[in-house]
């Protein structure tokens, strides 16, 4: 028999969690839910999940930490954030510390679907072959091990990190438009119609590791018009 898809919901508001549950158990998964942060935690390291579902304000210790203790355990731990909060900075804060996405509340149940879908599609693919990306002299990834190096400075990086780079290396030849990463490397539809800032702030991010100076991209430009390119002479 094959094995259920396993989900850790972790949030607060009652009437949020039990419907997340009840959704994605109809939707043939098998669901554990967290009403507070530290049960949360305790969850996401005890058991084995496919995904998180992690509210950013909980009681007790919030969804940034809790995504950054999971990281340290499991850098390639499928999570999505779910926020009230919109500002760019909290946006970016959860991105940084290594979760996929962001679903903004309130938000469509069958968006929250689809996106998860995508991000467990992504998450199975796995990183197959041992890849370097070379970009100039000074920078190199190993994107099996999520690792790298700039002027011989050790860097981090997510597995959607090392996704954009490698599908951006596959098509160096042209500018990618911002919906095709979307459809290529999220797994998200082009007629989906979703509305994210996730493209600009894992740019933003790359930009800051790979970058001698990232105001003035050389290796992660911006076609405008066009999306973005990268240079690896």
């Amino acid at each position: 028999m094959e094995r259920k898809i396993k989900i850790l919901v972790v949030e607060d508001e009652t009437p949020i969690r039990v419907g997340l549950a009840d959704v994605f158990v109809y939707h043939g998964y098998e669901v554990e839910t967290a009403d507070e942060g530290r049960d949360g935690l305790a969850k996401a390291l005890s058991g084995t999940f496919d995904l998180i579902l992690l509210d950013i304000m909980l009681p007790g210790l919030d969804g940034f930490a809790i995504c950054n203790r999971v990281r340290e355990r499991d850098p390639e731990q499928p999570i999505i954030m779910l926020t009230a909060k919109t500002a760019d900075e909290d946006i970016v804060r959860g991105l940084s510390l290594g979760a996929d996405d962001y679903v903004a509340k309130p938000f469509s149940v069958a968006q929250l679907v689809l996106r998860v879908q995508a991000v467990l599609r992504r998450s199975h693919i796995g990183l197959e072959e041992a890849t370097h990306i070379r970009l100039g002299d000074q920078v190199v990834i190993d994107v099996r091990n999520l690792t790298g190096s700039r002027n011989g400075e050790s860097l981090p990086f997510t597995r959607r990190e090392t996704e954009i780079l490698r599908y951006l290396q596959a098509n160096s030849e042209r500018p990618v438009p911002r919906d095709e990463l979307l459809a290529k490397v999220w797994g998200y539809g082009r007629t989906l119609g979703i509305e994210t800032r996730t493209v600009d702030i894992h740019v933003a991010k790359l930009r800051r590791k790979i970058e001698p100076n990232p105001a003035l991209p050389r290796y992660l430009v911006t076609v405008r018009g066009a999306g973005y390119r990268l240079i690896t002479g």
